[in-house]
């Protein structure tokens, strides 16, 4: 397992798991519950934030956000 924020662009993976419980809520809303299928698609110039889909959908979520969620690649 890795990091999402340390999955290579356009490699798809599975959401396992998150770090912190306060984040959790938030990630869930938008769509981020184990088993899920995400993939970043662009990465802004400087790094921050990431470009990704997921449940059929487009959103930007910032680096330290992505650091909380662990994904296996598919």
């Amino acid at each position: 397992m890795k990091k999402l924020s340390d999955l290579p662009v356009g490699k798809p993976a599975i959401i396992r798991k998150f770090d912190k419980d306060d984040l959790l809520l938030k990630l869930m809303e938008m769509g981020f519950v184990p088993g899920e299928v995400v993939r970043i698609e662009q990465v802004a110039p400087l790094g921050d934030p990431i470009s990704l889909t997921i449940a059929g959908y487009t959103l930007s979520l910032r680096l330290n956000e992505a650091e909380q969620v662990w994904v296996e690649e598919v």
